[in-house]
């Protein structure tokens, strides 16, 4: 293999995972970009395997992308790096490492840490360190003018347009100061120039590109920009296009409801975060949000639009409690989302959350994710209960295979989440697995907890049998719906509900 002296290098959450990031610093590196290449992993790949492969194209340079979910594998591979060869100069950036990053393992290791948004400042980086001349351990890299960064579209291939996720953002920064958030410390918002972001979409539907994941912390912020983006899609829509936005829930005028009316049934996400609708939580962390108008716009969006939504409750916020977390997630309940996501906070480095860790009492994981483990309203046991909740909630409720025998399970108690809390409680104490869970088991114990609630078993057979036929395999039929499923023609079966927008975690 011919020598690259420039190796860009992230270990991604998964393969259908692209890297955005890495992609914005080739496509600014101007001259040097001949010498340099993209090399993406998983977190899964063997640490040493990944060595070999980045030695193999003998570098000078290797940069590493570090984000919260690749870095202790990072540290891994870096480790390794420096046993074996310990000439190469090692760069590494992202968010993990822009905060906080003092104590961090992987700042002693590397030669270069770059802080911030690093898609000019990495060439000049680059640039020294071929050069044989000095570059300081810590570069602080201010936030570059948009209009100067050439977008990176152009080199998705064409194997990531056809099998992997698409990242592209028309913005950066939020406006809005929740503490749990690393946006909560950013500038304003900042926009790419609109006609030139048009054009890279455009170049990317040429290509055939049918998924775009939108990042941008708030789409709708400015609703000319939204309106505009969502003419493009609706001007030059096709079968199969999937469009995914992050939505301040509270802002939907008529303009933008007229445009998002047009659009097909499960053709575009919304990605909504609630998070709490306590006003006592959302004071503490500073969270703004008009929960009438929020409403409001969820029934709007459920009646009168095709779109997905996928929207977003954290446990354990300062002030929340179980009984009001309870509350807000019966509250978005009613509210009918396709997906409600349910995270464990998380005291992300350097957002202001910090400021709550004593007053809560909050206990967080020293580790990756940095999740709440105690605090004053949660106790650990409490948490531990509250995690297998969302970890359950996930396999049976946000997969989208058992919509009716969740329902019914749901049917048994006045609260939503009382009734899928009572559940997961049972799935522990009968499984102790929260994880490998085949689908026939999926079935099989779904079909038992039924029956402990005093569903009938006709009842429970022929629900789930129901579920299995809309979306399960016929390869892992499980055998106490054998019967009702085999005996059902299957030109009575209904089309799935949509379920097109639940991404990979």
């Amino acid at each position: 293999m011919p020598a690259t002296d420039i190796l860009l290098c992230t270990l991604n959450a998964r393969y259908s995972h692209a890297a955005m990031g890495l992609r914005y610093l080739l496509a600014n590196l101007g001259e040097l970009q001949p010498r340099a290449a993209i090399r993406e992993f998983t977190i899964h790949d063997p640490p040493a395997r990944i060595v070999e492969k980045l030695l193999a194209e003998s570098p000078r340079i290797i940069a590493f992308g570090i984000y919260i979910w690749n870095l202790i594998e990072t540290r891994r591979v870096v480790g390794i790096l420096r046993q074996v060869a310990p000439d190469i100069r090692i760069v590494i950036g992202g968010p993990e490492v822009t905060h906080e990053h003092a104590n961090e393992p992987l700042a002693a290791a590397c030669d270069v840490l770059i802080t911030g948004e690093a898609d000019l400042t990495f060439k000049a980086v680059c640039d020294d360190l071929l050069a044989g001349r000095p570059v300081a351990k810590v570069v602080d890299s201010p936030k570059p003018d948009l209009a100067k960064v050439v977008l990176p579209y152009h080199l998705y291939t064409d194997d990531d347009l056809a099998h992997r996720i698409i990242y592209v953002e028309a913005s950066r920064g939020c406006p809005f100061t929740c503490e749990f958030c690393l946006s909560s410390i950013e500038d304003g918002v900042r926009s790419f120039p609109l006609d030139q972001f048009l054009q890279a979409m455009d170049d990317l539907l040429a290509r055939g590109c049918k998924t775009f994941k939108f990042v941008d912390r708030t789409f709708n912020l400015s609703p000319r920009t939204s309106a505009a983006i969502l003419e493009f899609f609706i001007d030059r829509w096709r079968d199969g296009l999937f469009l995914h936005f992050e939505l301040v829930p509270d802002r939907l005028p008529d303009a933008l409801k007229a445009l998002i009316a047009k659009f097909p049934a499960d053709a575009v996400q919304f990605e909504i975060g609630i998070q709490s609708f306590s006003p006592v939580v959302g004071e503490l962390i500073s969270r703004r949000m008009d929960r009438g108008r929020t409403e409001a716009n969820f029934k709007w969006l459920r009646s009168a639009s095709g779109v997905h939504i996928h929207a977003d409750l954290i446990i354990g916020l300062p002030g929340e409690t179980p009984a009001t977390f309870a509350e807000s997630y019966d509250a978005l309940h009613h509210l009918d989302p396709q997906e409600i996501q349910v995270g464990i906070l998380k005291l992300l480095k350097g957002t202001p959350l910090v400021r709550h860790r004593e007053p809560f009492a909050m206990r967080f994981n020293p580790e990756p994710p940095y999740d709440l483990l105690a605090s004053r309203d949660f106790d650990f046991t409490t948490m531990q209960r509250f995690k297998r909740f969302a970890r359950y909630h996930e396999v049976f409720v946000n997969s989208g295979k058992f919509r009716g025998g969740i329902a019914r399970l749901i049917a048994t108690k006045t609260s939503a989440f009382a009734a899928l809390l009572a559940f997961a409680d049972w799935m522990w104490a009968t499984t102790t697995q929260e994880h490998a869970l085949s689908q026939v088991r999926q079935y099989e114990l779904l079909h038992a907890y039924l029956l402990t609630i005093d569903v009938p078993a006709d009842e429970a057979t022929a629900i789930l049998a129901q579920d299995f036929l809309v979306t399960g395999s016929k390869k892992y039929l499980p055998e106490i719906l054998r019967p009702a499923v085999e005996k059902r023609p299957s030109s009575t079966v209904p089309s799935a509900p949509g379920t097109a927008g639940h991404w990979p975690a």
